[in-house]
């Protein structure tokens, strides 16, 4: 990205997308029973209360009654339907990763097989977006938390080894496959970028013509395998994405409201949520999702910068287009175009 003369004066840039991540899948209800909506009416709620509070994207997760985090898709068009009535003006963006909750007592915290994740462009009514992991990695989450971040939790005491020692698996045929399946259905695939090679594979693959839609993702700050949440590990992925880039910072803890400043000054877009983080940043209390939207939109109004409506997220994110050619991808999103022959590989030339 450039940041050319004016660059930061709110009035050259987008309105703010606020993206709420409310359902905090690796938590057990009983880590914030005042925050953690378990039935079908209480997640629907949870949405309608994100919203009117400032969210325009709503990052999606579904729970079982037993409060467990819920595998089954039909559980997920159960609440898409539910938050579509509610809220239809809402993006619904679907985490990728379905559910990584261990699934019993003592057992690890794994992404679900590739081909049950394909399945998300099946769902029905579909979402906006579904999140897209980009090349196999670590994701220890704990690795940037402070023991005060999970002391008394679950994280701390049941899932602790569970979520260190986490890893999201994303191979290059998953990849290819889930973004064409995505595409086919109408859904945008929100890339979750760990780092800059992560964000180097998905150039390729619109080089490629594989994906043929708006640059829309995710700077995923935690470490445990990612990026470290700083202002040069920042600097230095915005140096290396095109100016067309829908960019959301996203971090973790107490990480996650300095990351959002930064992100907010320089025209990007936020995420936070108890998926992110549960404490103020004095740790003298929880906070609710709500409270962190709230906050946020505070501050952009202290930055003079509006937040953007569900119709106007809309807008930013470019929901639903697709483009015709490869040159007109690499265009519409600020690339260079492919060299003359380029991408063809030695055998074909």
């Amino acid at each position: 990205m450039n940041f050319l003369d004016g660059a930061l004066f709110p009035e050259n840039q987008d309105k703010l997308v606020i993206t709420a991540a409310p359902y905090g899948p690796e938590w057990f209800p009983s880590d914030y029973p005042e925050d953690i909506p378990v039935t079908m009416e209480e997640q629907i709620q949870k949405a309608v209360d994100c919203y009117e509070a400032g969210a325009a994207v709503l990052h999606l997760h579904v729970r079982e009654l037993d409060g467990k985090g819920s595998k089954r898709l039909e559980k997920f068009n159960e609440l898409i339907a539910g938050v579509r009535e509610a809220v239809p003006e809402m993006v619904i963006q679907v985490g990728g990763s379905i559910s990584f909750a261990p699934p019993e007592d003592g057992a690890a915290a794994k992404w679900l097989h590739d081909d049950t994740r394909h399945m998300l462009a099946e769902l029905d009514p579909k979402p906006d977006q579904v999140t897209v992991t980009v090349n196999t990695t670590q994701m220890n989450v704990i690795e940037q938390m402070d023991v005060r971040d999970y002391a008394g939790t679950s994280m701390g005491d049941e899932t602790y080894d569970a979520y260190r020692e986490m890893i999201v698996p994303s191979g290059p045929g998953f990849i290819e496959e889930h973004v064409k399946r995505l595409s086919d259905a109408g859904i945008q695939s929100a890339f979750q970028f760990y780092n800059i090679n992560s964000y180097e594979t998905v150039e390729r693959l619109i080089r490629r013509g594989v994906y043929k839609g708006p640059l829309v993702c995710n700077w995923v700050a935690i470490g445990g395998g990612m990026d470290q949440p700083h202002i040069y590990s920042m600097a230095n992925f915005l140096r290396a994405i095109p100016d067309g880039t829908m960019l959301t910072v996203e971090s973790t803890m107490l990480n996650v409201l300095p990351i959002n400043m930064m992100g907010m000054a320089m025209g990007l877009h936020v995420r936070c949520g108890i998926e992110d983080n549960l404490w103020a940043q004095d740790r003298s209390r929880k906070v609710t999702t709500v409270e962190q939207i709230q906050q946020l939109v505070r501050i952009a109004k202290e930055f003079g910068r509006p937040v953007a409506n569900g119709p106007e997220a809309r807008e930013i994110l470019k929901i639903g287009i697709f483009y015709d050619t490869v040159e007109e991808t690499l265009a519409a999103n600020g690339f260079a175009p492919n060299p003359k022959g380029g991408m063809q590989g030695f055998l074909q030339k």
